[in-house]
């Protein structure tokens, strides 16, 4: 299956099942605990992120996204 074709918990269990194999065992522990950590308030992160930024910003961003050939901007 290709990647464009997977849904995301696919793909999701592809690229781990490829980093426990390049990584081994040891080294997966580690990633995962690493990756899966969090750092900080989100709370506070996200409402930093998001200040004035609109529903209706949002909104736009991701009918953007879900044309064909178009990025969702950043």
């Amino acid at each position: 299956m290709q990647l464009n074709e997977m849904t995301d918990q696919e793909f999701q269990r592809h690229a781990l099942s490829i980093l426990q194999r390049e990584l081994g065992a040891e080294g997966f522990a580690r990633f995962l605990r690493l990756y899966r950590s969090s750092h900080g308030d989100y709370t506070k992160q996200r409402a930093e992120l998001l200040k004035g930024v609109t529903i209706d910003e949002i909104v736009e961003q991701i009918r953007s996204a879900e044309q064909p050939g178009r990025e969702m901007k950043q």
